[in-house]
């Protein structure tokens, strides 16, 4: 699917699955339908890259942060943008509360700020409810996610680390430091029983929400930008490849940027799926677990439907007559 003009940042279904939500370094998110790639409108009013997106429950509302330093929400069916939040730096990433009746907003560490993470009410009032300063002034916050119950949020961070924030308290329940570089991306099982990180170390972790314990490891040969947990399969979908800025100093074949599957209980690699012209940013699998979306440096959007194949060899042979 090409409807973006520069390098997707991020890619989001709804919780139904039939559209798809993409934001890119180009100034509009777009909306897709998600079955036929048929895109079905754009969000125009931002003025800088369009760094993330995210919809709430209802599909009714999207949030879309940017670098022009504005948060803005937007009427899904008519694109009419509801709600601007003016920050005094760049929006590195947005997130509603399950439930919807709130957002987060992080804001990057530039120009002497520190990395800071935003909790605003879903009611138009553009006063944060809280704020959460990172505890690394020199270190850049590249996404946070509500946990479980709406109880913590968790952000990942370009030093290497994982935050678990207490939302009553503002408080770090937990530090993850198990990654020796840069955590670019965190993403949820279905269920929020698990998340795994993505990591600039070759390494993808899988992690139980409860205990913040260390469950797998999987280890992908080449930088790492954005990992997805299936929610029909025991498989986890990992992306990246050279960073864009090396890419065209330095000898590379095109298998860093194919897509791989590993099997989340035993680690392996299962296959690789070809396609993009440069690094993964950012992909998911759909919520039946039945199709998966990727984004790329290249500007494009591929989504992939999954055969009857697939799902009959991937089920295990003393559960075959499911």
């Amino acid at each position: 699917m090409k409807g973006h003009e520069r390098s997707i940042t991020q890619l989001k279904y709804n919780r139904e699955g039939d559209l798809l939500f993409t934001s890119s370094k180009a100034n509009f998110p777009c909306l897709w339908n998600a079955d036929s790639g048929e895109r079905i409108g754009t969000y125009r009013g931002h003025t800088g890259a369009v760094w993330s997106v995210d919809v709430n429950q209802e599909s009714s509302i999207l949030i879309s942060g940017s670098a022009d330093t504005m948060v803005k929400l937007w009427d899904v069916e008519t694109g009419k943008e509801l709600v601007n939040y003016n920050h005094r730096v760049p929006v590195r990433s947005v997130a509603f509360s399950y439930g919807g009746k709130s957002f987060l907003a992080v804001t990057d560490q530039v120009m002497g700020r520190p990395p800071t993470i935003f909790v605003y009410g879903n009611d138009g009032k553009r006063e944060p409810q809280k704020e959460f300063v990172g505890p690394n002034p020199n270190a850049k916050i590249l996404q946070a996610a509500w946990g479980p119950l709406n109880k913590t949020i968790i952000a990942c961070s370009d030093d290497s680390t994982v935050l678990v924030y207490d939302v009553d308290t503002g408080k770090i329940l937990h530090t993850i430091k198990d990654h020796t570089k840069g955590v670019n991306k965190i993403s949820f099982s279905k269920d929020l029983s698990q998340f795994i990180t993505a990591s600039t170390d070759h390494y993808c972790k899988l992690y139980d929400t409860d205990t913040w314990k260390l469950l797998k490891t999987y280890d992908t040969g080449r930088p790492c930008n954005a990992a997805s947990i299936s929610s029909y399969l025991p498989h986890v979908l990992l992306g990246g490849g050279q960073s864009a800025e090396t890419v065209t100093t330095t000898r590379i074949d095109s298998s860093q940027f194919k897509l791989r599957v590993f099997h989340k209980i035993y680690e392996e690699e299962l296959c690789t799926i070809q396609g993009h012209f440069g690094p993964v940013n950012t992909l998911s699998w759909s919520p039946d677990g039945r199709s998966f979306a990727s984004g790329g440096e290249d500007g494009y959007v591929r989504v992939h439907h999954l055969d009857d194949t697939y799902f009959r060899l991937g089920v295990d042979e003393r559960d075959q007559n499911w």
